[in-house]
């Protein structure tokens, strides 16, 4: 078997972080890193609200309209209907909780969502759980899938846009038309499509949210909220707030004395990107998590899962047997971290877990030869 091509390394990448560097950092996906430019943009906005606080706060809101329309003219989104938020539960919340349900009315969830948007979706109706198999080869058998799942009751559908453990696109633009015309409402999770999603509020869904922290460089708790404008008016802050009479987005952004700066330092990540290319980041990242992933499919027993091209992350199943719970997944993934210094995420599975590899302009080529020398025998003692 000849031996894979090794990537380039990223001229730069790695000088942009702060990161350990006895530790490899294969894990992005999970938490991102916030590079140096973003951090020192973030520090100079604290400075100023320390420096006067009256002033800082009382500008808040005009401080966040110009940083969101910033975000917004990146991702070719309407600032008017964009609101910065926490997290991607959050914004989970605040769609199920802007969509008018009747009794016997049910949600769409599959078995590949986030734990906590799930749990979202099950405080508002009854659950209809869709199993993906993670071997489904393209987008088109997801899709089928999906629809074949849809009953009468079915009023919602709560999505991921790239999910989280598989590392593939779930809500593609043609899913969410289909779904549409059956009058369904969308609620896309897009966790993981800022930054490495060139259009990523493509497909028009109803509700669409997503991290920037992740793959679009800005500080920890960033993170946004789009309605589409027939919903606007009936999003509503899960928190009142001195703001709740200017309405969305406005009223969904004002936290109080909460700190601010990540928002506001959040479109020097998306500056960030494009400065450094994003097209040629995003074919770095992509190429860089298939070398790591082609490489650990030599180990016997691990099988690679279908993927979707172009995205930095890449998933493997695990031999029968391991991390097939929650708690042997968690186990075996500080273990990997202990006692090799290498961050992965290991996501549960009957049958068999996962390992999901994640590609960032700081990681190199050896980290994953690395990681592909040290797995078989660790897994085969």
């Amino acid at each position: 078997m000849s031996e894979p091509v090794r990537p380039a390394v990223f001229p730069g990448g790695r000088e942009l972080f702060r990161l350990d560097p006895e530790v490899a950092h294969l894990n992005h996906g999970s938490f991102g890193a916030v590079p140096l430019p973003v951090r020192e943009a973030q520090a100079a906005l604290r400075a100023r609200a320390d420096a006067d606080p009256d002033t800082f706060f009382i500008g808040v809101p005009e401080r966040l309209a110009a940083a969101r329309g910033r975000v917004a003219a990146r991702l070719g989104a309407d600032p008017d209907g964009l609101a910065f938020i926490s997290n991607a539960t959050e914004g989970a919340n605040l769609a199920l909780d802007a969509i008018p349900l009747a009794d016997g009315d049910e949600i769409l969830v599959t078995d590949h969502g986030y734990g906590t948007v799930v749990a979202a979706a099950a405080r508002r109706a009854p659950l209809t759980t869709v199993a993906l198999d993670p071997h489904l080869p393209d987008e088109d058998a997801v899709r089928e899938t999906v629809l074949a799942a849809l009953t009468p009751r079915t009023r919602v559908a709560v999505l991921d846009h790239i999910s989280s453990p598989t590392a593939r696109l779930i809500a593609s633009p043609q899913l969410l038309t289909d779904l549409a015309e059956r009058g369904v409402t969308t609620v896309v999770d897009g966790a993981h499509a800022p930054g490495m999603l060139a259009d990523p509020l493509a497909g028009g869904a109803d509700f669409w949210f997503g991290n920037l922290h992740k793959w679009g460089y800005a500080p920890p708790g960033s993170a946004l909220f789009a309605a589409a404008p027939a919903h606007r008016d009936r999003v509503r802050p899960l928190v009142p707030s001195w703001e709740d009479g200017h309405g969305f987005p406005r009223s969904v952004e004002n936290r109080a004395t909460t700190d601010y700066t990540g928002w506001l330092a959040a479109p020097e990540g998306l500056d960030l990107l494009e400065r450094l290319g994003a097209a040629e980041v995003r074919a770095h990242n992509s190429a860089l998590a298939g070398h790591g992933a082609d490489l650990l499919a030599r180990i016997p027993g691990l099988t690679p899962l279908p993927y979707t091209d172009g995205l930095a992350m890449r998933t493997l199943r695990l031999p029968p047997g391991v991390a097939e719970t929650q708690e042997a997944a968690r186990a075996l993934r500080e273990e990997l971290a202990a006692r090799l210094r290498i961050r992965v995420l290991i996501w549960p599975w009957p049958g068999g877990g996962g390992i999901r590899i994640c590609a960032q302009v700081y990681n190199r080529a050896e980290e994953y030869e690395r990681l592909a020398a040290a797995l078989g025998p660790f897994l085969a003692r």
